[in-house]
Formats: structure tokens, sequence, C-alpha cells
């Protein structure tokens, strides 16, 4: 439980920052270069290499070096880990926010009854 929960820390502290989803999002269409990756950032080719050695670290993206082009890819499983827990916790806050939308409804129509009977 605590390799999985270390992992899934990974995938969000990698997905928290835009030019990182950027890449991702890149990614989900197919594999690409780093220089294709860094074209649409506007920043330097060595913070684009920060930016995927984490997303690297955190499982969300594989490389591969061929020559002088590293080619990268979106690795789902990771990707799969963070939309199952996001899910499960989907579920739980739906259910919290359907009570609380009865509640409320309980308290709109026993203030209607109390505003009639004056």
């Amino acid at each position: 439980m605590l390799k999985q929960s270390a992992t899934l820390d990974a995938t969000f502290q990698a997905l928290a920052d835009p030019a990182r989803r950027a890449m991702v999002e890149r990614l989900t269409r197919g594999p690409a270069s780093v220089s294709e990756l860094a074209r649409p950032l506007a920043m330097s080719l060595p913070a684009v290499m920060q930016h995927l050695a984490m997303l690297e670290e955190s499982g969300l993206v594989r490389s591969k070096k061929v020559g002088r082009v590293r080619t990268c890819r979106i690795d789902a499983k990771a990707l799969s880990l963070a939309e199952t827990w996001i899910s499960r916790h989907r579920a739980e806050w739906e259910q919290r926010l359907d009570r609380l939308g009865d509640y409320l409804e309980e308290l709109k129509q026993e203030g209607t009854e109390n505003d009639a009977g004056k």
C-alpha cells in the first residue's frame, strides 16, 4: 500500500505543473521527440529535460534514445492508477454532495412550512 501511495503521490506531483501536463497531453496522441515536446513551451531545452526527468521518475513517461534523438511515450499504467483513485473518490464525493443536497432541501421545506404557519 505504501509503494502504491508513493507512486500516486509522484504522479500527482508530476501532473501539478502545467508544462508537464502539456507534455503528457501531447504524448497521449503518440510518441514524440524531446524537441517536439519542447517546441510549444516557452522554456529552454534543459528546463524541458528537467520536467521530462520528473515525468519519468513518476512513471508517467518512458523514453528511449536512438542515436541523437530521445523519443518519449506515455505509460498508461501510471495514468490508470491516478484515474482509479480519482474515480473511487469521485463516487464518495458525489454521495456526500447528494446527502448535502437532500439536507438543504429538507431545510428549505421546513422553512417553507414554518413561513406558511405564521
